[in-house]
């Protein structure tokens, strides 16, 4: 991975040529002095008009309906700040709510201070510009996500984007969904991104239909969900999970999804969240913290 691949998977370069395939977009400048407070280690102190509650639906062209946002920080997405959100939710209402995430993400700060990690090229750190992108705000089913690799404009592997979990209907329709991608990929992506060695996200809806989400790199940097990158790089272990009978091509990619409820992992974001402790003192989980947590407010009333 080198890091042009980087830059060509920044938000502004491939949303000119699909953004008929995606969410509604609106991409800002970020500014030199939002980057240095977000990195600073300050107190959060933001203010933000609040609007309305709408809901919005990925094929809506509808200009102008009232929206909300879910915010993308160029390459990075938000998913190790869930757990400060409101309802667990990305959607941002305010500017306050926007910020709230930004401070608390991990992958922000990274993208900020080492967004060529991993890279294999010596040369120098190109200048990025960081923008602000801000996506209308959809009810996406996590079940309905799906990662998707592609090696020398070749699509090697597809895998279930939320791994944890067991959804009883990607097993039984993986090859329909299989299917679906593939004639996606085939019509829409082939040959048109800006490299033939990607990673991109699709959500596909109640109705079959395939809408584009993001691109990532070809590399470590991204997960590899349920391959491993050796796997993706070496191209072994990648034959088709179908047989003959089922109708895919020969040279289908590999597909894969958690296939039974045994194999459900915990969340790879967890590690992001408040510490274990914090959450069974205040769920109350475990009465042992609890009292323990009471004694010590009583000694240090008593000294006091």
């Amino acid at each position: 991975m080198k890091k042009e691949h980087v830059l060509r998977c920044q938000f502004s370069a491939w949303y000119p040529l699909f953004r008929s395939l995606t969410i509604k977009s609106v991409i800002l400048p970020l500014p030199q002095n939002v980057k240095d407070y977000l990195l600073d280690d300050g107190t959060l102190v933001v203010s933000g008009r609040e609007d309305p509650p709408t809901c919005s639906q990925p094929d809506s062209d509808d200009e102008a309906e009232e929206i909300q946002w879910s915010d993308d920080e160029n390459t990075a997405t938000l998913t190790d700040a869930y757990w400060i959100a409101m309802n667990s939710s990305l959607k941002c209402k305010t500017l306050s709510d926007i910020f709230l995430l930004f401070k608390s993400s991990d992958f922000i700060t990274r993208d900020f201070t080492q967004p060529f990690i991993h890279c294999t090229d010596d040369s120098p750190d190109p200048c990025i510009e960081y923008e602000l992108v801000l996506r209308k705000w959809c009810e996406l089913i996590p079940g309905a996500e799906f990662r998707c690799f592609v090696k020398e404009n070749k699509l090697i592997g597809i895998s279930q984007r939320d791994y944890t979990q067991y959804y009883d209907h990607i097993s039984k329709q993986k090859e329909e969904i299989c299917r679906c991608i593939q004639d996606f990929f085939k019509k829409h992506i082939q040959y048109k991104f800006l490299d033939e060695d990607f990673v991109f996200d699709v959500y596909r809806d109640s109705r079959g239909k395939v809408w584009l989400i993001d691109f990532n790199p070809f590399g470590e940097v991204t997960d590899s969900l349920l391959f491993t990158w050796e796997e993706l790089i070496s191209g072994r272990n990648l034959k088709g999970d179908f047989s003959e009978g089922e109708g895919l091509e020969q040279d289908s990619p590999a597909f894969r999804c958690t296939n039974s409820e045994v194999t459900v992992q915990p969340s790879p974001y967890l590690s992001y969240r408040l510490p274990k402790d914090f959450v069974d003192l205040s769920t109350g989980e475990d009465a042992h913290k609890l009292i323990d947590f009471l004694k010590l407010k009583r000694n240090q009333q008593e000294d006091d």
